[in-house]
């Protein structure tokens, strides 16, 4: 477990390094939604994503000892380039097991920022963390887990501190905190914050439909995973199953996940283009079709959405934004 002194101390490490994101807002998207709704931008992070929060965290709070072997990550892409940037920063090298099938603009900017890019085909079922300890045993390196890692989850916290501040400005301190959750990590770390620094807001995790395993879990009150392949729209955000680490944390400080589909996110997407003029990954936009299509299930009040990561390929980003929808 990590509680609020991990994060805060995460915060004090990521100092000068780690961008403080803005929290957005939109009178058109408040009228879509029927209700304010504020937008923390991690699609402005370094690397697109929130991801370098948490790759920034466990790397600083390694021994160096342990760094100056080198390390190994697993991703589907973003978790991959926050680690490979940080990595670079700290001078260390970076190995990233990435499926075959991820963006090719993810995999070529893993490549770019240094690190040792080895693909495995995970359509196929090969099982990433069976083939990352054979790396890590082989090599000598240190593993650092996508979300199941205290360190990573005390840096996604951070994002958390930011949004409890930011609210507080704009005179927000109760509010619906909408996730896009894959393994749990971006959620468990800011409930965490949140349940300290912010307690009259209230967690809800968002999935994409099919792969909605942390809403079963919370719903079941045990880990229920998904059974088939880690394949779809919402690349960033499909996991197997909640981390053993997170899991225990969403089902003590969060509220029961949301569920949307494809068409909605394609749809939120689009709103986040003409309305924000940010681009959004698939996966980095799941909250936010929670908030403009799913009104029916949120208490009353504001919402503040995370807009998670927006690495997304460009060939598929002109598909979806050519295609006629409203959710």
């Amino acid at each position: 477990m990590i509680d609020i002194t991990d994060i805060e101390a995460s915060a004090a490490r990521a100092t000068g390094v780690v961008r403080r994101t803005p929290l957005l807002s939109s009178p058109f998207l408040d009228q879509i939604a029927g209700r304010r709704v504020f937008l923390k931008a991690e699609v402005l992070q370094h690397t697109g994503s929130f991801k370098f929060r948490g790759a920034w965290s466990a790397l600083t709070a390694l021994p160096e000892s342990a760094r100056a072997n080198g390390v190994l990550a697993y991703s589907s892409g973003n978790h991959a380039q926050g680690v490979a940037l940080a990595a670079q920063k700290l001078g260390v090298s970076a190995t990233i097991l990435m499926p075959a099938d991820a963006p090719a603009l993810k995999i070529a900017n893993t490549r770019a920022l240094g690190a040792d890019v080895v693909l495995y085909d995970r359509a196929g079922g090969e099982n990433r963390e069976a083939i990352g300890e054979g790396i890590t045993a082989e090599r000598g390196l240190t593993l650092v887990r996508p979300y199941d890692d205290p360190m990573v989850i005390a840096g996604q916290g951070t994002c958390g501190l930011e949004i409890a501040e930011q609210a507080a400005q704009e005179g927000v301190t109760e509010a619906t905190v909408l996730t896009c959750c894959g393994g749990g990590g971006l959620t468990s770390g800011i409930a965490t914050a949140l349940a300290a620094r912010a307690p009259g807001m209230v967690v809800r995790p968002v999935e994409p439909e099919g792969f909605d395993d942390v809403a079963r879990s919370l719903h079941a009150g045990v880990i229920t995973p998904n059974t088939g392949p880690e394949v779809g729209l919402c690349d960033a955000v499909l996991t197997r199953a909640p981390g053993e680490i997170t899991f225990p944390i969403l089902k003590r400080l969060c509220g029961p996940g949301i569920v949307v589909t494809d068409a909605q996110v394609k749809a939120a997407m689009g709103h986040a283009a003409s309305r924000l003029k940010l681009v959004l990954e698939p996966g980095g936009a799941v909250a936010l079709a929670a908030a403009l299509f799913h009104g029916d299930v949120l208490a009353p009040g504001p919402v503040i959405v995370t807009l998670s990561g927006g690495n997304v390929d460009p060939g598929l980003y002109a598909q979806i934004m050519a295609e006629d929808g409203d959710g």
